[in-house]
């Protein structure tokens, strides 16, 4: 139960500091609107956290679960900037 609750954590932490990050600080930059950027992002990411798969708590599939937050963060970051939101 409580590795649920931290891959859930770890998953939506990813997701929130992603879209945090475009919405505030990459509003003016073109780049970030190309349809590979949230892939880049995500892989970028998990592979950054993947050393941390040496401590005892935080394993391989963590690090992905937070790539793959990051990588819909971007996502939903972008999708907010076009909307104007």
């Amino acid at each position: 139960m409580l590795g649920l609750l931290i891959v859930i954590a770890v998953g939506a932490g990813g997701f929130m500091l992603a879209r945090n990050f475009v919405r505030n600080r990459l509003r003016f930059v073109d780049g970030i609107r190309a349809p590979l950027v949230p892939l880049i992002a995500g892989v970028i990411a998990a592979l950054i956290t993947w050393p941390l798969a040496a401590l005892p708590v935080i394993t391989t599939g963590l690090c992905a679960v937070f790539g793959i937050g990051t990588g819909f963060g971007t996502r939903s970051g972008v999708r907010a900037l076009r909307s104007g939101d």
